[in-house]
């Protein structure tokens, strides 16, 4: 654990003695700069673009978009070495970029061109407290790491459904998991961080120590410091009950009744949820609904999904298995094709959710000529009960969400092949979420709340969150990273108003 906790007032203090301001520099002597002391503190723990390892590192992303060309590649192994980093940034004007696990498809979110990339991968460590029922993880693991060691142990925690999706990503901007409607998102399950800020102070932040820090970390994604160890709270739950259901469009008006129902009769008795999809191939013209659950628990089949088994289906699998067997299958390969996301949000309701998938299915056709399309409905659904665990914990989060309604996010998630097709898609998708937003708003059912992970780079969810929580992140922002370093030099993702 960080020896030393500083008080607000002790870290703008510390902060303003050792640096007044941030040095106005080009983007190229910044880098200079900064890889300058790099290499010469950490030799070969600085790569340059005539490395191998650099080449590797490049393209170490989920999505294509991201392949971005940073002057050098920092690869820390000790928080310390990432608090070094962070102080030569602040003293040199750098402007840098940190990846986590590398999934946010957001390009500059986690990568740069000519700046500094600071990845993660060196500090992937795991810690269990079998006794507590915690772990410690580092900000360099993906979730397959953390299922994998919590597995001996019986325990499972609640972070991202495939295994291949990182930590520190979803665990900052909220995180969604197969059983929110029993123990809340990724972020209410947090128990502490250690966090470098801005002018390179280790601190912790928990509920008792630097609690607004605490609390701002919780959806308020990378605006306030370099996470380097995260303590998640665990459960024993040894097994879990699943289904994989897959239909072809003769089943989709069940298929979207199904979800609904699932959404509105989903409370906290049992931890159960899923991943639910509608693909469209424009050129075959053929549609596939995919459903994955999982219960707590070994009844089988699992009785939250009755209503997806009695759909007449092309594929059923029912299994009890482990946390991490489950998670081992369940794969996101990178470099598969550029992808973005978008999303609105609304209260369920099956007609509207079929009038979103028709005009989707017939706006997919007009992009039938960009290679290598691949366009996903994605439905995730949001129990009220989910909501419940942040404003009772006594700690609650940033998104403020109150838990009289059931809420369901719609999502486009389009891949396609070329770059020069990314501004067609992008164009595409905000025109279409915004014609489908503004329906489902004519109509009483939409909600203006934006999730992070599910957004298009062109979506704010920071105005989606209550004034006074925005308002609330400002002021932590101000006491925590007084010279702006997460916003001015790490500029990349959705950061904060200024």
């Amino acid at each position: 654990m960080v020896s030393r906790v500083f008080l607000v007032s002790g870290l703008t203090a510390v902060a303003a003695a050792a640096q007044s301001q941030i040095p106005v520099v080009s983007l190229a002597d910044g880098a200079k700069c900064g890889c300058t002391q790099l290499s010469a503190t950490y030799g070969n723990l600085t790569l340059f673009d005539n490395s191998t390892d650099y080449s590797t590192e490049i393209i170490n992303f989920w999505d294509i978009r991201s392949d971005l060309s940073p002057h050098c590649i920092f690869q820390p192994e000790t928080a310390a070495q990432v608090a070094d980093a962070v102080k030569i940034f602040s003293s040199c004007g750098t402007q840098f970029a940190i990846r986590g696990g590398g999934h946010m498809n957001y390009p500059g979110a986690n990568n740069i061109n000519g700046g500094v990339l600071l990845t993660l991968n060196g500090l992937a460590e795991t810690k269990v407290d079998e006794k507590a029922s915690t772990i410690e993880v580092g900000p360099g693991c993906k979730w397959v790491d953390v299922y994998g060691a919590l597995a001996p142990y019986g325990l499972y925690t609640i972070g991202g459904r495939m295994k291949t999706i990182g930590v520190p990503g979803l665990s900052l901007i909220g995180g969604f998991h197969y059983l929110i409607n029993k123990y809340g998102y990724t972020m209410d399950n947090i128990l502490g961080y250690e966090v470098v800020l801005g002018n390179g102070t280790q601190v912790t932040a928990n509920a008792k120590s630097n609690p607004e820090l605490f609390w701002s970390l919780k959806g308020g994604a990378n605006n306030f410091g370099v996470v380097t160890k995260f303590l998640f709270k665990a459960y024993h739950i040894p097994q879990v009950s699943t289904s994989i259901h897959i239909y072809n469009e003769s089943a989709i008006t069940d298929f979207i009744q199904a979800t609904v129902d699932l959404n509105n009769n989903n409370g906290p008795e049992i931890g159960a949820g899923a991943f639910i999809t509608i693909s469209y191939n424009a050129t075959t013209k053929a549609v596939s609904a995919t459903f994955f659950g999982v219960q707590e628990g070994t009844e089988s089949p699992p009785s939250r999904f009755a209503g997806f088994a009695k759909i007449p289906s092309v594929s059923t699998i029912h299994n009890v298995t482990t946390p991490k067997q489950w998670h081992s299958q369940l794969e996101t390969p990178n470099q598969m094709f550029r992808i973005q996301f978008g999303h609105h949000t609304m209260k369920p309701d099956a007609k509207q959710v079929n009038r979103i998938y028709q005009g989707w299915k017939k706006a997919v056709d007009s992009l039938s000529d960009v290679q290598g399309l691949q366009p996903t409905l994605a439905l995730n659904i949001m129990p009220k009960s989910s909501m419940s665990v942040a404003k009772h914990n006594g700690i609650g989060n940033t998104w403020g969400l109150d838990d009289c309604d059931n809420l369901l996010i719609w999502q486009f998630a389009t891949g396609w092949a070329n770059a020069d097709d990314d501004l067609r898609v992008t164009n595409w998708a905000k025109s279409l979420l915004e014609y489908w937003h503004e329906d489902t708003k004519a109509r009483g059912l939409a909600s203006e709340f934006l999730y992070m992970g599910d957004s298009g780079e062109f979506q704010d969810p920071f105005s989606s969150y209550p004034v006074a929580n925005v308002n609330r992140l400002l002021k932590a922002r101000a006491n925590y990273d007084p010279l702006g370093v997460f916003s001015r030099l790490n500029w990349g993702g959705f950061k904060l108003p200024a």
